[in-house]
């Protein structure tokens, strides 16, 4: 016995043959099976026989359970699954045939499967089957409620296919080669969830699925999607057409409880008005539905059918990369409970914010990678998106935002104005100039803790920018010119600063103090021209650092025993020209616990003109450093001692040569006695 999941949950284990037993699971997933086992237990109830290599259900099969519920074969080789299989388990709930052969005997299976009339859930998935096979092998099963036919070769459904299946609450047909749906979904009458992503529909015409309340028809070629024109309340939750080919903002249903629709990727536009000026108020476009003999004229506003839905509930809306360049009027008031707007990779020039305007309830607002030059905004008294938490304005064209903007926005938390041409303020007065340039004022928002200003072409920042912020999370990189001397304009941060991207702007000076910021966990100085390691970095508790792409010959020796070296989980290296002869502080490096070094296969030295790993340095290579990196003292006495001797031995020559002239002249001077 071992103690099993949940509380007070007691597990009985064992294994059978190459299967393993939990309680009343029998798991024999993997196990290279050819046939089913038989003497598994008459009591079990779950049989997982997934990634062998089955080809045939016989009917003595599962003759010895007679109380399994749930049988998985995915992964087999299955071809056949002959008709009286089921016989003994016709309380069977839920089936997984997936990624096998059914196609080759998919009649005497479909006998098969007519046994099991308490059948909830069936995955036929990845078979090869056409829409006849599914239909035969799906006729008799009333009592399903999941249905999978994902990846098979369906091509075309009509109203045949899924007679039957009147309980069928979930459908699911993704990865077929689906390009025509003639009244298929018509008797699902509680049909709720259906898949139809990644097929080939053209259109989706006539949508007439009140119960339906997911309907996934993202990945297919959809050109239009209009619901039927009816005042019927559409239980319809989520609707999603990303990745097609939508030429207008789909017609909705009148009457629903949509709350999330997504129109990612395709290439929707308003054209009331043109860029040209030109008006098209008035201008409508007729849809010509033939169906058999019966032929249909359905006439829509390019602009305003929008309007006739009720989107009241509407809380995420997803039109990001599409060709919109402007939003008609009251569009956005249709949609009172927004909280997620997402507008980005458009073409929209001008977007404007109000006071108690419809996106009061907004949370997200994404407008990246537009034309924006402008932020239009009403700022008085009131609040301006009271509840926006994130907001992304980055690689747009603006130079100023409304003055006081992010004053009103009270739980603002998230801000990124990375690539437009702004600047901080405050900002030093030009000369000759009564006004100073326009810039972008954040002092004082409290709530606000990440900020990104990446490749903003940022100058000279001084001054207080950050005072009264509470940022953690700072992006300043692709700012050659942002950096004066030292980091004075960022002191306001110190407590509160864990995140900071200083890449590529332009930072040479090992000299700047970054001791004060204890609180920053990851540091990002790559793609500078810092020559040496900063020596304040010491002291700091990283754990995250990147030093790529700089000029630095080799870090200090000491590193790995400081607190930077105690703390620090990451490392990145790469793209520096060190110098192999110093390559002491790398094997420091490699010794220090829990750290790892991401880019440490790219990490390489130089030798005379050579390009070399460090961990592979050559031995002619290592011994030619050793002697280069040999005590200087004791390299310059090697060099004097045969000098020294050479003098020495002269000396001695020539007093020896000379000694008798010389005890001669000594005494001649010398020799003389003197009076006591």
């Amino acid at each position: 016995l071992a103690a099993g999941w949940g509380s007070g949950v007691i597990a009985a284990w064992a294994t059978s043959g190459s299967c393993q037993l939990v309680q009343r699971t029998a798991d024999c997933t993997g196990r290279g099976l050819s046939d089913v086992p038989g003497a598994l237990g008459d009591d079990t109830e779950e049989l997982l026989l997934d990634d062998n290599t089955i080809q045939v259900l016989s009917n003595a099969s599962l003759l010895s359970y007679h109380q399994l519920q749930t049988l998985s074969l995915a992964k087999n080789r299955l071809e056949l699954i002959e008709p009286g299989t089921f016989l003994s388990s016709q309380g069977l709930h839920v089936l997984s045939l997936t990624d096998n052969l059914l196609f080759t005997n998919y009649s005497l299976t479909a006998a098969a499967l007519s046994a099991l009339p308490a059948l909830r859930k069936l995955d036929l998935s990845g078979n090869h089957l056409t829409e006849n096979m599914v239909s035969g092998l799906v006729w008799n099963l009333s009592s399903l409620q999941s249905l999978s036919v994902a990846r098979n070769i369906i091509m075309r459904l009509d109203s045949s296919v899924f007679t039957n299946l009147t309980q069928l609450l979930e459908l699911n047909l993704e990865k077929n080669y689906i390009f025509e749906i003639d009244r298929a979904f018509d008797g699902l009458r509680r049909l709720q969830r259906l898949n139809v992503a990644y097929n080939y529909l053209p259109c989706i015409v006539d949508f007439g699925l009140t119960r339906l309340r997911v309907l996934n028809a993202s990945n297919n070629v959809i050109e239009w999607f209009l619901a039927q024109e009816s005042d019927d309340l559409f239980e319809l939750e989520v609707l999603d057409l990303s990745h097609n080919h939508l030429l207008f903002f789909p017609v909705l249903p009148r009457q629903s409880k949509l709350h999330s629709l997504l129109l990612k990727d395709n290439d929707i536009c308003f054209y009331r008005r043109l860029p040209n000026g030109t008006s098209l108020a008035d201008v409508t476009v007729q849809f010509l539905l033939i169906d058999g003999n019966s032929t249909n004229v359905t006439t829509v506003s390019l602009w305003d059918e929008v309007c006739h839905s009720n989107l009241s509930v509407l809380r995420l809306l997803d039109m990001s990369q599409n060709q919109v360049w402007y939003l008609p009027e009251g569009f956005l008031a249709q949609m009172p409970s927004l909280t997620h707007l997402k507008l980005n990779q458009n073409c929209l020039e001008m977007f404007h914010l109000t006071e108690d305007g419809p996106l009061d309830m907004l949370t997200e607002l994404d407008l990246s990678q537009n034309r924006l030059v402008e932020l239009g905004a009403e700022v008085g008294a009131g609040d301006v998106l009271p509840n926006l938490r994130l907001f992304n304005l980055s690689t747009n064209r603006l130079q100023a935002l409304p003055p006081e903007v992010f004053s009103y926005t009270r739980s603002i938390t998230t801000v990124d104005l990375s690539r437009n041409r702004l600047n901080l303020c405050p900002q030093p007065a030009v000369a000759g100039k009564a006004e100073r340039p326009p810039c972008v004022d954040i002092r004082g928002v409290e709530t606000l803790t990440h900020l990104s200003l990446a490749g903003c072409g940022l100058q000279g920042l001084g001054g207080h920018p950050f005072r009264g912020t509470s940022l953690t999370h700072l992006d300043l990189s692709d700012n050659p010119q942002a950096l004066s001397g030292d980091l004075g304009w960022l002191q306001d941060l110190t407590l509160t600063l864990r995140v900071l991207s200083l890449r590529n702007t332009s930072l040479s000076s090992s000299a700047v103090d970054f001791s004060t910021f204890h609180s920053l966990a990851c540091l990002d100085l790559s793609g500078n021209s810092l020559a040496s390691f900063p020596t304040s970095l010491g002291v700091l508790r990283l754990h995250s650092l990147d030093l790529r792409d700089n000029c630095l010959l080799a870090l200090p020796l000491e590193v790995a025993w400081t607190p930077l070296g105690s703390s620090l989980r990451e490392v990145y290296l790469s793209r520096n020209p060190y110098n192999c002869c110093t390559l002491g502080w790398w094997d420091s490096l490699q010794q220090v616990e829990g750290l790892r070094i991401p880019d440490g296969r790219e990490v390489t030295c130089s030798y005379a003109s050579r390009t070399l790993s460090p961990g592979a340095l050559p031995e002619p290579v290592a011994q030619s450093c050793r002697w280069q990196t040999v005590n200087l003292a004791l390299f310059y006495l090697v060099l004097a001692l045969p000098t020294c001797l050479t003098l020495l031995t002269a000396v001695a020559v020539v007093f020896l040569t000379f000694k008798q002239k010389l005890l001669q002249v000594l005494k001649s001077q010398c020799g003389g006695s003197s009076p006591y």
